[in-house]
């Protein structure tokens, strides 16, 4: 399975999720503490605009903080994911560097960083509107796989991922990836 396919898979599982939010969960705690369900989704939709504009050597029109919902927020979140879906599909994809928010990345660097994003917070937003059925447990183990090789430690600050948090053994890999970025 290619890391694109894994993006496509995530930005599938993610519009699932996203299709079942309904207004009164927009102020809904999320497991990333810092943000409720809106600014989470904001900042997920935010990003992947700004992936997309960065893959085609393209300036962001916004900032990530800026508002990207708008009224709409599962329209945002389709047309972001159409944006970041052909950006990804594009043939230098791989080879163009991102710039991020720490510097630039390779974009197979940049690659994994965005299917961390997509897929964590994808699982986040399930988790807060009690729709964790929807989750892709296959994408996920997988997913948790690539950040044990990878390490986190280094990634372990406030405001990226916190302390590892404890889970039994045999508790499905979307809950054993949010443990291991210090969620519960």
């Amino acid at each position: 399975m290619t890391m694109i396919n894994r993006i496509d898979r995530a930005i599938d599982m993610t519009g699932r999720i996203v299709k079942g939010i309904a207004a009164e969960h927009m102020s809904a705690p999320t497991p990333c503490r810092e943000w409720d369900l809106r600014e989470l989704l904001n900042h997920l939709v935010g990003g992947m605009n700004i992936f997309a504009a960065q893959l085609q050597g393209l300036t962001p029109v916004r900032d990530h903080h800026d508002d990207w919902l708008g009224t709409d927020p599962q329209g945002a979140y389709a047309e972001a994911a159409e944006l970041d879906r052909a950006a990804w599909h594009r043939p230098d994809a791989l080879e163009r560097p991102v710039r991020l928010g720490f510097g630039e990345v390779p974009g197979p660097m940049a690659a994994v960083i965005h299917l961390t994003e997509l897929v964590v917070h994808g699982v986040d937003l399930a988790v807060a509107i009690g729709q964790e059925g929807l989750v892709d447990d296959r994408l996920c183990a997988e997913m948790l796989t690539i950040m044990h090789e990878m390490g986190l430690e280094s990634f372990r600050v406030p405001g990226m991922f916190g302390p590892e948090v404890e889970v039994p053994a045999d508790a499905p890999a979307h809950r054993r990836m949010l443990a291991y970025v210090g969620r519960a």
